[in-house]
């Protein structure tokens, strides 16, 4: 009995495709009877009928659906797989995946994304964007190349991080609201304004917890967001007030449209880090765009 090879399934992964043995045959630089040899041989060897002909074309069996399903998968990752690998030396081709938070998006990443995509069009860029627990998850996964996140972090034991930048976390308010009059206040003021903050589940919750903590002031925020994004909006319609990096809020602060609070003891500086798995290698692709969030391509290095 004849082993099945790769060759079966990547002439069937083309024939169920397009639902033509003709076009497979185009494809795939062949013949019509060449193809329609290989399908018979997989039946065959398959024991199932995976395909009906006929004169309008292929229709698939269930037996073949569910090959197809995972034939598909395979195949597209194998694809990916070869693509990349002979792209290592040109930079033609390749993925790179990528997890981040939003403030690292916007604190580095994306203006390191706009140079480096001059430089190399072909590389496909797969962009996740989770909390720094999240992307901590997603790098044990293996789902993502590296991460570049926000400070703090539990760094897991053959987890490696190289810092590439830092920015200030300022508390701001709309300039439109009472939260704005008086712009010097003490931790414990804090609680009289509505805050707004990201939920329980953060990093960010975690470390303002600890930082108004020797105040006597129990961090509760009035309105739990998701992404540090949603915070801004929210400050500039009234809402409360909150923290945010400077260079998220410093065009608003600039016209005016908020205000930036002193609250006396309170400082943070927060880092912007690679994280990886240093037990994988990573490919050509991703070591380049590495190196180019090393050097230098933020707005906060």
């Amino acid at each position: 009995m004849e082993h099945i090879t790769y060759d079966y399934y990547r002439i069937f992964y083309y024939v169920a495709k397009y639902k033509s043995i003709s076009q497979a045959a185009e494809i795939l630089h062949s013949n019509q009877p060449n193809i329609t040899k290989f399908m018979n041989k997989l039946e065959d060897q398959l024991n199932c009928k995976l395909m009906i002909r006929s004169n309008r074309g292929i229709t698939l069996t269930p037996e073949g659906e569910r090959l197809f399903a995972h034939v598909s998968i395979a195949y597209t990752q194998l694809k990916e797989a070869e693509e990349e690998i002979a792209g290592y030396s040109s930079m033609n081709t390749g993925t790179i995946r990528i997890s981040t938070t939003e403030t690292a998006l916007h604190g580095i990443l994306m203006d390191t994304l706009i140079e480096f995509r001059k430089s190399f069009p072909g590389i496909h860029l797969f962009i996740t964007n989770e909390s720094t627990p999240e992307a901590v998850q997603t790098l044990r996964k293996g789902v993502a190349d590296f991460a570049v996140v926000t400070s703090p972090m539990d760094i897991p034991s053959g987890f490696s991080k190289i810092t590439i930048g830092c920015f200030q976390e300022i508390p701001v308010a709309s300039a439109n609201t009472s939260f704005s009059k008086k712009l010097e206040i003490q931790p414990a003021d804090m609680k009289k304004y509505p805050i707004i903050g990201l939920g329980r589940h953060t990093k960010t919750y975690e470390l303002y917890s600890k930082l108004f903590l020797p105040f006597g002031v129990e961090w509760l925020p009035d309105i739990d967001v998701a992404t540090a994004d949603q915070i801004l909006p929210m400050i500039k319609g009234g809402l409360g007030v909150g923290f945010l990096p400077e260079f998220m809020a410093r065009q608003e602060l600039e016209q005016g449209v908020l205000v930036q609070l002193n609250v006396e003891g309170i400082q943070l500086e927060r880092e912007i880090v690679i994280l990886e798995d240093s037990t994988k290698t990573l490919n050509a692709a991703a070591r380049e765009l590495k190196q180019y969030l090393i050097t230098g391509n933020g707005v906060e290095k």
